[in-house]
């Protein structure tokens, strides 16, 4: 199945976050309570995609898969941050990569991580509970660092860092 990554457009904010549910629907639900995918929470990511379209940076980057004329994944890219006070380990990190599950193989997640980061240096936060994210990062060069914490979104996941 051929796609194209491209930028998205401003309009496309609702198509991005239902995918960000989608997927994280996909990856998570049997981490989360029942009620986790409720219709603020639905809304809450309606809103953070309409403002990261309408007020782009100059130092993140978010970038969509497209099949068929429709959005299948996306990730997003900015600055490294550091936790409680530390430096940033590096100055770029991934915030987010989905791919819906039925485009699971088809080179659109490394297309994507290819066009937000390239192969430079970079950091990002693993669910440890994800072995698929997991081998998908360790083949592209990420290795844990040792430093872990409670996903702020999602308590009952543990996110585990990783660097390259």
């Amino acid at each position: 199945m051929a796609f194209t990554i491209r930028e998205p457009l401003t309009g496309e904010a609702s198509a991005i976050a239902d995918i960000h549910v989608a997927t994280w629907k996909e990856a998570y639900s049997e981490l989360l309570p029942e009620d986790y995918f409720s219709e603020e929470y639905v809304a809450d990511r309606h809103r953070m995609w309409q403002h990261i379209l309408t007020h782009p940076r100059d130092d993140m980057v978010v970038r969509v898969a497209e099949t068929d004329g429709e959005i299948v994944g996306f990730a997003w890219a900015g600055p490294g941050e550091g936790i409680d006070g530390e430096q940033p380990p590096r100055d770029r990190l991934l915030y987010a990569i989905y791919v819906l599950a039925v485009h699971y193989g088809t080179g659109a997640g490394q297309a994507l991580l290819d066009e937000t980061l390239g192969d430079g240096p970079a950091m990002l936060w693993v669910a440890k509970e994800n072995p698929r994210a997991t081998a998908f990062y360790l083949r592209n060069g990420f290795r844990f660092d040792g430093v872990e914490q409670v996903d702020p979104h999602a308590p009952s996941i543990t996110d585990a860092r990783m660097l390259r």
